[in-house]
């Protein structure tokens, strides 16, 4: 009986096996058919698409995850595969903005940061003096990270017992290990006069600390002493450095990874707050939100003296900067517009009016679509790179700030200063009439 099966069995592979290759035949011929749908010129549908997500998914809690359950900020080779396959094919000119999810809590978020490993984190300003981090994909709590901190413990002197921060904003390390976040004031013993929002270096205002989370462990394991109240965060290509904008004494600090100190200080106009690295690491730019100027700074040999790039409009608060590095976007808060500047000729080509008083604004990763956030309309504006033409307006909570692209999720994350962080969805394909986003 058991040979008898055994050569059933075989005969039944074989059949298997013949149907495969025909199978095999068949997709070869239909070959062309298939490489038609997936075009790059084809339908902006992709990968992971619309039914990616379940309409009315369960919001933000405020629960905490245990340590186990937390993403890994390294994830593993298939997990990053994964990732990769989402953001792949994607057009981000080609999609519509869907609000999926309403976060709260206790959280007054100034700004929001997205890491390429699944972690987004909020920065709650002394108002709250946390930072909160949530899992990107299922928008849930994974923990409160307190901004109180011994500074003696990390060999900091004249300080003694608990100081607390007031976190700002924040950038992720490319491997999401670490998270860098400024504190606009420190409070505790030693620490005074604090930083307000109109200032100047002749105000002897105190410097502040830059905190540096493991996002193993969710908590800080480094102080970083730079300038005083500092705002804008971002980190080198090479992650090398870390640059820290000074809102109240005017420079730029530049943050040797290594040795965890600051290495070098350039002045630049008053109140400076915007940064963005060119790829190749080499050079930043720089906004004063006080003038009208967007200032360059050499990283390699860094000047005393930031020389002035461009003036593209009234109180420049933020700045991005495309992937090849060949175009910088810069947020005019005082006339309601994005300028698109050449980086090679430090010539404005064009210009997108956005809503009342833009604060924010964030890129996709192909460089696509700009995210704008207008703090005093409640909205939010989605403008093409390639035409600087505003493909739509979607509704926040009031005093939306802070504003992240999430690549693992193609969403985009809305701090907004009320208390909440709002989530919209950006892989919807745009209808074949137009790219216009719900309001």
């Amino acid at each position: 009986m058991h040979l008898r099966q055994e050569a059933v069995f075989r005969r039944r592979r074989r059949a298997a096996a013949l149907v495969v290759l025909l199978l095999v035949a068949a997709l070869v011929v239909a070959g062309g058919t298939l490489a038609s749908l997936v075009r790059d010129d084809g339908p902006a549908v992709a990968q992971g698409g619309p039914g990616h997500r379940v309409a009315g998914s369960p919001k933000g809690t405020g629960r905490s995850v245990a340590p186990s359950q937390r993403p890994s900020a390294s994830p593993s080779p298939s997990a990053s595969r994964g990732t990769q396959a989402t953001t792949e094919g994607h057009r981000s000119d080609r999609t519509v903005l869907t609000r999926v999810d309403r976060i709260t809590g206790a959280i007054t978020p100034k700004s929001v940061v997205s890491s390429q490993h699944g972690i987004v984190i909020a920065n709650n300003m002394m108002y709250s003096h946390t930072v909160t981090a949530y899992d990107a994909r299922t928008r849930k709590l994974l923990a409160t990270i307190p901004d109180s901190v011994d500074l003696s413990a990390f060999g900091v002197k004249g300080h003694p017992g608990i100081s607390q921060g007031a976190p700002v904003e924040g950038a992720f390390t490319k491997d999401g290990r670490y998270a860098y976040v400024s504190n606009y004031s420190m409070y505790g013993n030693g620490f005074g006069p604090h930083g307000l929002d109109v200032c100047s270096p002749k105000d002897g205002y105190d410097a502040s600390y830059l905190y540096r989370i493991d996002t193993t462990t969710m908590s800080v394991d480094q102080v970083i002493k730079v300038g005083a109240v500092p705002k804008y965060v971002a980190i080198t290509p090479d992650q090398s450095k870390v640059l820290v904008t000074n809102w109240c004494d005017y420079t730029l600090s530049i943050v040797d990874r290594a040795t965890a100190r600051q290495v070098a200080t350039v002045k630049i106009g008053p109140m400076p707050r915007g940064i963005a690295v060119a790829p190749d690491g080499r050079t930043a730019y720089v906004t004063a939100m006080w003038t009208n100027h967007v200032y360059r700074v050499d990283l390699v040999h860094p000047p005393k003296q930031a020389p002035i790039f461009v003036s593209p409009g009234d109180r420049m608060r933020h700045l991005d900067i495309s992937p090849d590095g060949r175009w910088l976007y810069g947020v005019s808060t005082g006339d309601n517009a994005v300028s698109k500047i050449d980086t090679r000729t430090g010539k404005i080509v064009d210009t997108a009016t956005t809503g009342a008083e833009p604060r924010s604004m964030a890129i996709s990763p192909d460089g696509r679509a700009l995210y704008v956030v207008n703090y005093n309309e409640a909205t939010m504006t989605k403008i093409r790179t390639s035409d600087m033409t505003p493909l739509g307006t979607v509704k926040t909570d009031i005093h939306p700030i802070g504003v992240t692209y999430v690549p693992a999720t193609h969403s985009v994350w809305v701090a907004c200063y009320g208390g909440s962080i709002l989530v919209f969805d950006d892989d919807t394909p745009a209808p074949a009439d137009g790219v216009k986003s719900p309001a």
